[in-house]
Protein backbone atom coordinates (compact mmCIF):
# COMPACT_ATOMS: atom_id res chain seq x y z
CA UNK A 1 0.00 0.00 0.00
CA UNK A 2 1.40 3.19 -0.98
CA UNK A 3 1.41 6.14 1.17
CA UNK A 4 0.78 9.69 -0.15
CA UNK A 5 2.96 12.79 1.65
CA UNK A 6 2.48 16.62 1.28
CA UNK A 7 4.22 18.39 -0.80
CA UNK A 8 7.47 20.06 0.22
CA UNK A 9 6.26 23.76 0.13
CA UNK A 10 7.95 26.33 -2.86
CA UNK A 11 10.63 28.20 -1.69
CA UNK A 12 12.21 30.90 -3.36
CA UNK A 13 15.14 32.72 -2.39
CA UNK A 14 16.42 36.57 -2.88
CA UNK A 15 20.43 37.47 -2.66
CA UNK A 16 21.58 40.38 -1.22
CA UNK A 17 24.64 40.73 -2.59
CA UNK A 18 26.85 43.25 -0.29
CA UNK A 19 30.23 41.18 0.41
CA UNK A 20 29.98 40.41 3.78
CA UNK A 21 27.23 41.82 4.82
CA UNK A 22 25.25 39.26 2.37
CA UNK A 23 21.83 37.71 3.37
CA UNK A 24 19.28 36.07 1.78
CA UNK A 25 15.52 36.50 1.59
CA UNK A 26 13.87 33.44 2.28
CA UNK A 27 10.09 33.70 0.60
CA UNK A 28 8.35 30.43 1.44
CA UNK A 29 4.42 29.22 2.54
CA UNK A 30 4.84 27.88 6.45
CA UNK A 31 8.01 29.23 6.94
CA UNK A 32 7.19 30.24 10.93
CA UNK A 33 7.77 26.78 11.29
CA UNK A 34 11.44 26.26 10.62
CA UNK A 35 12.65 29.45 11.50
CA UNK A 36 14.77 28.91 14.14
CA UNK A 37 16.77 26.68 11.83
CA UNK A 38 17.61 29.39 9.86
CA UNK A 39 18.08 32.09 12.45
CA UNK A 40 19.65 29.43 14.60
CA UNK A 41 22.59 28.61 11.74
CA UNK A 42 23.40 32.68 11.31
CA UNK A 43 23.96 33.08 15.27
CA UNK A 44 27.18 33.04 17.81
CA UNK A 45 24.56 33.77 20.55
CA UNK A 46 21.46 31.84 21.86
CA UNK A 47 19.67 34.88 23.41
CA UNK A 48 17.15 36.99 21.79
CA UNK A 49 13.99 38.90 21.96
CA UNK A 50 10.81 38.77 19.87
CA UNK A 51 9.32 42.53 19.44
CA UNK A 52 6.20 42.20 17.71
CA UNK A 53 3.05 44.26 18.16
CA UNK A 54 -0.62 43.25 20.03
CA UNK A 55 -2.13 42.97 16.47
CA UNK A 56 0.80 40.24 14.76
CA UNK A 57 1.83 38.63 18.51
CA UNK A 58 -1.18 37.28 19.13
CA UNK A 59 -1.09 35.52 15.75
CA UNK A 60 2.03 34.65 14.87
CA UNK A 61 4.14 35.18 17.93
CA UNK A 62 3.98 31.49 19.19
CA UNK A 63 4.57 30.01 16.51
CA UNK A 64 8.05 31.60 15.66
CA UNK A 65 8.56 31.46 20.13
CA UNK A 66 8.41 27.46 19.55
CA UNK A 67 10.52 27.53 16.54
CA UNK A 68 13.53 29.30 18.10
CA UNK A 69 12.92 27.47 21.07
CA UNK A 70 12.89 24.28 19.42
CA UNK A 71 16.42 25.45 17.95
CA UNK A 72 17.70 26.05 21.49
CA UNK A 73 17.21 29.56 21.88
CA UNK A 74 16.27 31.43 25.06
CA UNK A 75 14.12 34.05 23.80
CA UNK A 76 11.57 36.39 25.23
CA UNK A 77 8.63 37.88 23.35
CA UNK A 78 7.20 41.34 23.95
CA UNK A 79 4.55 43.32 22.25
CA UNK A 80 3.88 47.08 21.44
CA UNK A 81 0.90 48.80 20.40
CA UNK A 82 0.24 49.16 16.77
CA UNK A 83 0.92 52.12 14.41
CA UNK A 84 3.16 54.59 13.70
CA UNK A 85 2.72 56.48 16.94
CA UNK A 86 5.12 53.75 18.06
CA UNK A 87 8.06 54.34 15.69
CA UNK A 88 9.19 57.07 18.11
CA UNK A 89 12.75 57.75 19.76
CA UNK A 90 10.43 57.46 23.69
CA UNK A 91 9.46 53.65 22.78
CA UNK A 92 12.88 53.02 21.32
CA UNK A 93 14.51 53.97 24.49
CA UNK A 94 11.99 51.43 26.13
CA UNK A 95 12.85 48.60 24.30
CA UNK A 96 16.42 49.27 24.46
CA UNK A 97 15.84 49.34 28.49
CA UNK A 98 14.33 45.97 27.69
CA UNK A 99 17.15 44.44 26.02
CA UNK A 100 19.52 45.49 29.28
CA UNK A 101 16.94 44.36 31.57
CA UNK A 102 16.75 40.78 30.00
CA UNK A 103 21.07 40.27 29.52
CA UNK A 104 21.36 40.61 26.14
CA UNK A 105 24.69 40.84 24.60
CA UNK A 106 26.56 41.60 21.73
CA UNK A 107 25.92 38.10 20.22
CA UNK A 108 22.25 38.11 21.20
CA UNK A 109 19.67 39.30 18.43
CA UNK A 110 16.70 40.76 18.62
CA UNK A 111 14.10 39.65 15.53
CA UNK A 112 11.18 41.84 14.28
CA UNK A 113 8.12 40.22 13.83
CA UNK A 114 5.64 42.26 12.41
CA UNK A 115 5.51 45.48 9.51
CA UNK A 116 7.07 48.46 8.36
CA UNK A 117 6.71 49.97 12.28
CA UNK A 118 7.98 46.93 13.79
CA UNK A 119 10.51 46.46 11.34
CA UNK A 120 11.97 49.60 11.07
CA UNK A 121 12.09 50.37 15.30
CA UNK A 122 13.45 47.16 16.53
CA UNK A 123 16.58 47.42 13.38
CA UNK A 124 16.96 50.92 14.73
CA UNK A 125 16.91 49.45 18.40
CA UNK A 126 19.72 46.58 16.88
CA UNK A 127 21.95 49.29 15.41
CA UNK A 128 22.01 51.38 18.62
CA UNK A 129 22.41 48.74 20.92
CA UNK A 130 26.14 47.92 21.79
CA UNK A 131 26.65 50.29 18.27
CA UNK A 132 24.95 47.03 16.75
CA UNK A 133 23.76 43.45 17.43
CA UNK A 134 21.84 41.02 14.83
CA UNK A 135 18.65 41.88 13.47
CA UNK A 136 16.29 39.05 11.59
CA UNK A 137 13.42 40.55 10.13
CA UNK A 138 10.49 38.78 9.88
CA UNK A 139 7.98 40.97 7.93
CA UNK A 140 4.06 40.05 7.94
CA UNK A 141 2.33 42.62 6.10
CA UNK A 142 3.04 43.50 2.25
CA UNK A 143 4.56 46.61 2.45
CA UNK A 144 7.29 45.58 4.86
CA UNK A 145 7.86 42.05 2.64
CA UNK A 146 8.22 43.89 -0.70
CA UNK A 147 10.01 47.28 1.40
CA UNK A 148 11.07 48.15 4.18
CA UNK A 149 11.97 45.14 6.09
CA UNK A 150 15.19 44.74 2.74
CA UNK A 151 18.05 46.65 2.42
CA UNK A 152 19.12 48.05 5.84
CA UNK A 153 17.11 51.09 6.91
CA UNK A 154 15.49 51.52 10.36
CA UNK A 155 15.00 54.63 12.30
CA UNK A 156 12.19 56.42 14.21
CA UNK A 157 9.54 59.12 13.15
CA UNK A 158 10.38 63.02 14.43
CA UNK A 159 7.19 64.78 15.49
CA UNK A 160 8.12 67.10 12.28
CA UNK A 161 9.81 64.90 10.46
CA UNK A 162 9.31 61.02 9.09
CA UNK A 163 12.54 58.83 9.70
CA UNK A 164 14.18 61.55 10.70
CA UNK A 165 16.46 59.62 13.43
CA UNK A 166 17.79 56.07 12.05
CA UNK A 167 20.82 54.04 11.30
CA UNK A 168 21.76 51.39 8.77
CA UNK A 169 22.34 47.84 9.37
CA UNK A 170 21.81 45.06 7.04
CA UNK A 171 19.60 42.20 8.85
CA UNK A 172 20.98 38.60 8.97
CA UNK A 173 18.41 37.01 7.05
CA UNK A 174 14.33 38.17 6.01
CA UNK A 175 11.91 35.41 6.51
CA UNK A 176 8.92 36.22 4.53
CA UNK A 177 5.94 33.58 4.88
CA UNK A 178 3.21 34.94 2.47
CA UNK A 179 0.62 32.59 4.68
CA UNK A 180 0.72 35.32 7.55
CA UNK A 181 -0.87 37.90 4.66
CA UNK A 182 -4.45 35.91 5.20
CA UNK A 183 -4.81 37.83 8.86
CA UNK A 184 -3.34 41.25 6.99
CA UNK A 185 -6.58 43.47 6.92
CA UNK A 186 -7.33 45.13 3.54
CA UNK A 187 -6.77 48.41 3.90
CA UNK A 188 -3.33 47.31 5.01
CA UNK A 189 -2.65 45.15 1.90
CA UNK A 190 -3.51 47.63 -0.50
CA UNK A 191 -1.13 49.89 1.57
CA UNK A 192 1.68 47.60 0.61
CA UNK A 193 0.35 47.10 -3.17
CA UNK A 194 1.51 50.88 -3.15
CA UNK A 195 5.15 50.01 -2.72
CA UNK A 196 4.72 47.31 -5.85
CA UNK A 197 3.22 49.66 -7.81
CA UNK A 198 6.11 51.65 -7.20
CA UNK A 199 8.52 49.39 -8.52
CA UNK A 200 7.10 48.75 -11.71
CA UNK A 201 6.94 52.61 -12.66
CA UNK A 202 10.42 53.22 -11.15
CA UNK A 203 11.97 50.07 -13.34
CA UNK A 204 9.78 47.34 -13.98
CA UNK A 205 7.11 47.79 -17.01
CA UNK A 206 6.43 44.12 -16.83
CA UNK A 207 5.62 43.95 -13.19
CA UNK A 208 3.33 47.17 -13.83
CA UNK A 209 1.71 45.42 -16.91
CA UNK A 210 1.55 42.47 -14.73
CA UNK A 211 -0.43 44.49 -11.83
CA UNK A 212 -3.09 45.90 -14.41
CA UNK A 213 -3.48 42.79 -15.59
CA UNK A 214 -3.94 40.74 -11.85
CA UNK A 215 -5.22 43.64 -9.30
CA UNK A 216 -8.32 41.64 -8.88
CA UNK A 217 -6.83 38.16 -7.60
CA UNK A 218 -4.23 40.41 -5.71
CA UNK A 219 -6.70 41.94 -3.70
CA UNK A 220 -8.38 39.06 -2.87
CA UNK A 221 -5.14 37.66 -1.59
CA UNK A 222 -4.82 34.80 -4.17
CA UNK A 223 -1.52 32.71 -3.31
CA UNK A 224 0.10 32.39 -6.84
CA UNK A 225 -0.03 36.25 -7.72
CA UNK A 226 1.21 37.06 -4.48
CA UNK A 227 4.14 35.37 -4.24
CA UNK A 228 4.69 36.43 -7.87
CA UNK A 229 4.91 40.05 -6.59
CA UNK A 230 6.96 39.53 -3.55
CA UNK A 231 9.39 37.88 -5.48
CA UNK A 232 9.69 40.23 -8.00
CA UNK A 233 9.53 42.92 -5.77
CA UNK A 234 12.33 41.62 -3.30
CA UNK A 235 14.56 41.07 -6.75
CA UNK A 236 14.12 44.75 -7.03
CA UNK A 237 14.80 46.07 -3.89
CA UNK A 238 17.92 43.56 -3.35
CA UNK A 239 19.77 44.32 -7.12
CA UNK A 240 19.33 48.11 -6.20
CA UNK A 241 20.01 47.61 -2.94
CA UNK A 242 23.64 45.81 -3.64
CA UNK A 243 24.11 48.42 -6.35
CA UNK A 244 23.50 51.29 -3.59
CA UNK A 245 23.39 50.38 -0.30
CA UNK A 246 23.41 53.95 1.62
CA UNK A 247 21.88 56.06 -1.32
CA UNK A 248 24.89 58.05 -1.98
CA UNK A 249 24.34 61.37 -4.12
CA UNK A 250 22.69 60.30 -7.35
CA UNK A 251 22.62 56.55 -6.99
CA UNK A 252 19.94 54.36 -7.92
CA UNK A 253 18.63 53.42 -4.57
CA UNK A 254 17.31 57.67 -4.67
CA UNK A 255 14.52 56.01 -7.19
CA UNK A 256 13.16 54.23 -4.51
CA UNK A 257 11.73 57.40 -3.19
CA UNK A 258 9.37 57.50 -5.98
CA UNK A 259 6.40 59.45 -4.59
CA UNK A 260 7.69 59.81 -1.33
CA UNK A 261 8.89 63.49 -0.98
CA UNK A 262 5.17 64.28 -1.51
CA UNK A 263 3.88 61.60 0.58
CA UNK A 264 6.25 61.99 3.41
CA UNK A 265 4.95 65.65 3.74
CA UNK A 266 1.33 64.73 3.71
CA UNK A 267 1.86 62.07 6.47
CA UNK A 268 3.74 64.38 9.20
CA UNK A 269 1.66 67.22 8.08
CA UNK A 270 -1.03 65.38 9.46
CA UNK A 271 0.42 63.78 12.61
CA UNK A 272 0.70 60.20 11.59
CA UNK A 273 -2.54 59.37 12.21
CA UNK A 274 -5.25 60.11 8.85
CA UNK A 275 -2.96 57.86 6.72
CA UNK A 276 -1.26 54.58 6.49
CA UNK A 277 2.69 55.14 5.03
CA UNK A 278 1.47 53.16 1.30
CA UNK A 279 -1.80 55.85 1.41
CA UNK A 280 0.69 58.73 1.49
CA UNK A 281 2.59 57.16 -0.74
CA UNK A 282 -0.11 56.78 -3.46
CA UNK A 283 -1.19 59.81 -3.30
CA UNK A 284 2.79 61.09 -3.40
CA UNK A 285 2.89 59.14 -6.30
CA UNK A 286 0.18 60.89 -7.89
CA UNK A 287 1.24 64.39 -7.60
CA UNK A 288 4.89 62.61 -8.88
CA UNK A 289 2.89 61.55 -12.44
CA UNK A 290 1.75 65.11 -12.54
CA UNK A 291 5.23 66.48 -11.77
CA UNK A 292 6.36 64.70 -14.46
CA UNK A 293 4.16 65.66 -16.84
CA UNK A 294 4.42 69.38 -15.81
CA UNK A 295 8.34 68.77 -16.59
CA UNK A 296 7.29 67.19 -20.12
CA UNK A 297 8.80 63.91 -18.93
CA UNK A 298 6.16 61.29 -19.41
CA UNK A 299 2.90 62.08 -21.50
CA UNK A 300 -0.52 62.77 -19.71
CA UNK A 301 -1.44 59.11 -21.18
CA UNK A 302 0.86 57.53 -18.61
CA UNK A 303 0.28 59.70 -16.16
CA UNK A 304 -3.24 58.64 -16.55
CA UNK A 305 -1.97 55.19 -16.72
CA UNK A 306 -0.08 55.19 -13.77
CA UNK A 307 -3.46 57.28 -11.34
CA UNK A 308 -6.01 54.33 -12.64
CA UNK A 309 -3.84 51.16 -11.33
CA UNK A 310 -3.27 53.31 -8.15
CA UNK A 311 -7.65 53.69 -8.06
CA UNK A 312 -7.58 50.16 -8.83
CA UNK A 313 -5.89 49.17 -6.00
CA UNK A 314 -8.17 51.02 -3.86
CA UNK A 315 -5.68 53.69 -3.07
CA UNK A 316 -6.52 57.35 -2.88
CA UNK A 317 -5.31 59.67 -5.40
CA UNK A 318 -5.79 63.33 -4.05
CA UNK A 319 -5.76 65.09 -0.86
CA UNK A 320 -8.53 65.01 1.22
CA UNK A 321 -10.94 68.04 2.79
CA UNK A 322 -9.71 68.98 5.80
CA UNK A 323 -5.85 68.23 5.35
CA UNK A 324 -3.28 70.95 5.17
CA UNK A 325 -3.29 73.42 3.45
CA UNK A 326 -0.53 73.79 0.30
CA UNK A 327 1.95 76.05 2.20
CA UNK A 328 1.98 73.45 5.73
CA UNK A 329 2.38 71.02 3.43
CA UNK A 330 5.10 72.49 0.79
CA UNK A 331 7.24 73.69 4.01
CA UNK A 332 6.58 69.79 5.56
CA UNK A 333 8.73 68.73 2.36
CA UNK A 334 11.62 70.77 3.41
CA UNK A 335 11.81 68.65 7.14
CA UNK A 336 12.03 65.51 4.87
CA UNK A 337 15.90 63.61 4.94
CA UNK A 338 15.81 63.97 1.25
CA UNK A 339 16.58 67.76 0.93
CA UNK A 340 19.86 68.87 -0.03
CA UNK A 341 21.27 72.03 0.42
CA UNK A 342 18.20 73.18 0.66
CA UNK A 343 16.83 71.49 -2.56
CA UNK A 344 14.33 69.45 -2.75
CA UNK A 345 14.77 66.22 -4.56
CA UNK A 346 12.03 64.79 -6.26
CA UNK A 347 12.09 61.37 -8.19
CA UNK A 348 10.08 61.75 -11.55
CA UNK A 349 9.04 59.53 -14.19
CA UNK A 350 10.83 59.03 -17.46
CA UNK A 351 8.27 56.74 -19.02
CA UNK A 352 6.68 53.80 -17.24
CA UNK A 353 9.44 51.82 -16.28
CA UNK A 354 12.34 54.62 -16.17
CA UNK A 355 12.66 57.49 -13.68
CA UNK A 356 15.31 60.23 -12.68
CA UNK A 357 16.11 62.23 -9.47
CA UNK A 358 15.83 65.97 -10.35
CA UNK A 359 16.83 69.09 -7.98
CA UNK A 360 15.57 71.61 -10.53
CA UNK A 361 11.85 71.82 -8.60
CA UNK A 362 11.10 75.54 -8.16
CA UNK A 363 8.73 76.60 -4.86
CA UNK A 364 6.29 77.51 -7.43
CA UNK A 365 6.01 74.78 -9.28
CA UNK A 366 5.73 72.14 -6.29
CA UNK A 367 3.15 74.51 -4.99
CA UNK A 368 1.09 73.84 -8.43
CA UNK A 369 1.20 70.15 -8.12
CA UNK A 370 0.34 70.64 -4.63
CA UNK A 371 -2.64 72.17 -5.35
CA UNK A 372 -3.76 70.59 -8.86
CA UNK A 373 -4.13 66.99 -6.67
CA UNK A 374 -6.52 68.43 -3.98
CA UNK A 375 -10.08 66.93 -4.16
Amino acid sequence: MSTQTNPAPESRTVRVELGERSYDIIIESGLLARAGTLIGSLMKGRKCLIVSDRNVGPHFGPRLAKAVQMAGFDGTALELPPGESTKTFQIAGNLLDVCIDIGLDRDSSLIALGGGVIGDLTGFVAAMYFRGIAVVQVPTSLLAMVDSAIGGKTGVDHPKSKNAIGAFLQPRVVLIDPQSLTTLPDRELRAGLAEVIKYGIITDLELFEYLEQNMDKLLQKSAPELLHIIERSASIKARIVSQDERESAGGPRALLNFGHTFGHALESATGYKEYLHGEAVAIGMCRAADLSVEMKRISPADRDRIVALIQKAGLPTRIQPGDPDTETLHQASFKDKKVSAGKLRFIVAEKIGSAKVVTDVDDSLARKIWDAGRT
